[in-house]
C-alpha cells in the first residue's frame, strides 16, 4: 500500500470514527392567538402516531410560551406538529426542521 493510500485510509477512518454532530432540537413554541393550546404534540416525520400530549396537564394560554426539546433519539430533524385549542380548534404544521429553527409561533 503506497503511503499516500495509506494516509487516505486513516483519515477515513479516523472520520468514520468521530460521532455525529449533536444537533440542538430545542424550539420555543409562543402562541400568540387569543386561545390556550390545551394540547400539544410533536413527532417525527418517520412516526406513525402522534404519540403523547407534550404538554401533559399544563396549558399554554395566549401571549405564553414554552420550551420543548424534540430530541426522541431519533435521530430525525423534521417534526410534525399539531396544536389544539381550547375551542376544539387545532392546527397541524408538517415537516418543521427542529434542528434549524428556534422559535415557532401561532399567530
Amino acid at each position: 500500500m503506497s503511503r499516500l493510500a495509506a494516509a487516505l485510509f486513516a483519515t477515513a477512518l479516523m472520520t468514520a470514527a468521530l460521532p455525529a454532530r449533536a444537533e440542538d432540537r430545542r424550539v420555543t413554541i409562543v402562541n400568540n392567538t387569543g386561545y390556550t393550546i390545551t394540547n400539544f404534540y410533536g413527532s417525527n416525520t418517520g412516526a406513525d402516531s402522534w404519540q403523547e400530549d407534550i404538554l401533559g396537564k399544563d396549558l399554554l394560554p395566549p401571549g405564553g410560551s414554552v420550551v420543548i426539546n424534540f430530541d426522541d433519539s431519533s435521530g430525525y430533524c423534521m417534526f410534525d406538529f399539531r396544536a389544539v385549542f381550547e375551542d376544539g380548534d387545532e392546527i397541524i404544521d408538517q415537516k418543521i426542521d427542529v434542528c434549524t429553527i428556534g422559535t415557532f409561533t401561532y399567530n
